[in-house]
């Protein structure tokens, strides 16, 4: 910029002028009119720059907003009060098909399935009202299929807060629909899964109770068809004395004949026999029963049930399948009455009892100590081995699926996990683990004593 001070002004005969020069018209005053006019031109140009400035901040704020709705996953709508559409995203073009030139400036109802006039005409009465509607509608695609969303419709105010139209977002329901069927299809099968590697843990039970279940077996068993046997020839020579008796015989030749056959210790004999192969198979049909209600516990409800007699049961299954001999030391009530379901119960035990000798596994002389106490509403099963104990990183990950120390093939890793399961959730119940201050590790089984209303 010059500055005019130091510029001397020519006079008027050189600027040409014919005429008079105006009275006061001095040279100071020709350079307050310049200065004036300079000080015009600087604000001139700084409104100009400024202008330019917020016109830059505009536009970069208009493609800061023309990104962030091309980014959206989300259908966005912007119309007025009378429910023509003043604004679209790339969301809502891509899903109908639709320029933006054909949507902006065109009736909201046209977006939608004819059906939905209703729907849209509660619009511009709740942005009225203040309010925001959320619903799920039908949008109208390119090919005149339906689309399904849902829609949230909220007012859009001024900068003086005075109601200028509505903002429509939405969600197409299509995609989320395919997602939570993928995820339910999903869930299934790893229900489907998760029954399956219960269903082999309990197999594998199963097979490990195969021995035990056959031995307890085979003493009833045997003892019936012993006395079977015996009840065959007994029946023979009664047949022949009663032939004797109904031919008519003489009285010294059935005598004769009572003597020969030991009529009267047969006569003796036949009720212990027949008492003994009833025990027999009562026996059978326990054992049987047992079986049932561990294959079966879900069929199950809870009842009074005796405790000492599962843990009798259930070690008398596990230990008869051992290779080796085990020292099993009992400390238990003779009987101890708890409320739960029986066969739950005794998968619990049997799944204890078997990983306690697992832990003693290549053990000349495995050592089980099995204690049944009552107090304080409960009763309490705790079954310690005198193994080498589990390491405290692993105590709290025991109870763990598929957690296992064995080697691959050994074991699933589900027997606690089942039974931890069971305990708590089908015996209201609890099971916990610790290492025994003498060796070995504990598991304690808690029970309650009575049923608990509610």
């Amino acid at each position: 910029m010059v500055d005019l001070r130091h510029v001397r002004l020519p006079d008027a005969a050189a600027l040409g002028a014919t005429g008079p020069v105006p009275a006061g018209l001095t040279e100071d005053a020709w350079i307050e009119v310049i200065q004036r006019m300079d000080d015009i031109y600087a604000d001139l140009v700084r409104y100009q720059v400024g202008l330019e400035e917020k016109n830059a901040e505009l536009e970069e704020a208009q493609r800061f907003i023309d990104s962030v709705l091309s980014s959206m996953s989300d259908v966005l709508v912007v119309a007025d009060v009378q429910g023509r559409i003043q604004r679209v995203n790339k969301a809502l073009i891509d899903l109908l098909g639709r320029s933006e030139r054909q949507l902006v400036g065109s009736e909201l109802s046209a977006l939608f399935a004819p059906s939905e006039t209703a729907t849209i005409a509660q619009f511009q009465q709740h942005v009225r009202d203040g309010g925001i509607l959320d619903c799920e509608i039908e949008l109208l695609g390119a090919g005149g299929e339906t689309l399904p969303l849902a829609l949230n419709c909220s007012p859009r105010h001024d900068s003086e807060g005075m109601l200028s139209g509505m903002v429509i977002t939405g969600r197409p329901l299509g995609e989320l629909r395919r997602a939570y069927r993928a995820l339910q299809e999903t869930h299934e099968q790893l229900k489907t899964t998760q029954q399956q590697l219960l269903q082999s843990e309990k197999m594998a039970s199963l097979g490990r109770l195969v021995a035990g279940v056959a031995h307890e077996l085979n003493n009833p068993i045997s003892f019936v068809f012993g006395n079977m046997h015996t009840l065959q020839r007994y029946g023979e020579r009664l047949r022949d004395y009663l032939a004797l008796v109904q031919s008519g015989a003489a009285p010294e030749a059935l005598e004769q004949a009572r003597q020969a056959k030991r009529i009267d210790r047969i006569l003796d004999d036949l009720v212990p026999l027949i008492a003994g192969s009833l025990e027999g198979a009562e026996r059978v049909s326990d054992i049987v029963q047992n079986l049932r209600r561990f294959a079966t516990p879900q069929r199950q409800k809870r009842r009074d049930i005796d405790l000492c007699r599962l843990v009798e049961s259930s070690l008398a299954w596990v230990s008869k399948a051992l290779r080796t001999q085990a020292q099993i030391e009992l400390d238990m009530p003779s009987e101890l009455i708890v409320h739960s379901g029986e066969g739950h119960v005794q998968q619990i035990l049997i799944n204890l009892i078997q990983n306690a000798f697992d832990a003693m596994d290549g053990m000349d002389t495995p050592r089980l100590h099995i204690v049944v106490r009552a107090g304080a509403g409960v009763a309490r099963v705790q079954v310690r081995d005198h193994g080498p104990g589990i390491s405290e990183p692993n105590l709290l990950r025991v109870f763990d699926p598929f957690f296992t120390t064995k080697p691959v093939g050994k074991g699933t890793g589900l027997g606690l996990y089942i039974s931890y399961g069971l305990a708590t959730e089908q015996c209201a119940g609890a099971l916990s683990v610790r290492n025994h201050p003498q060796g070995g590790a504990e598991f304690t089984l808690e029970l309650p004593l009575e049923h608990a209303d509610g």
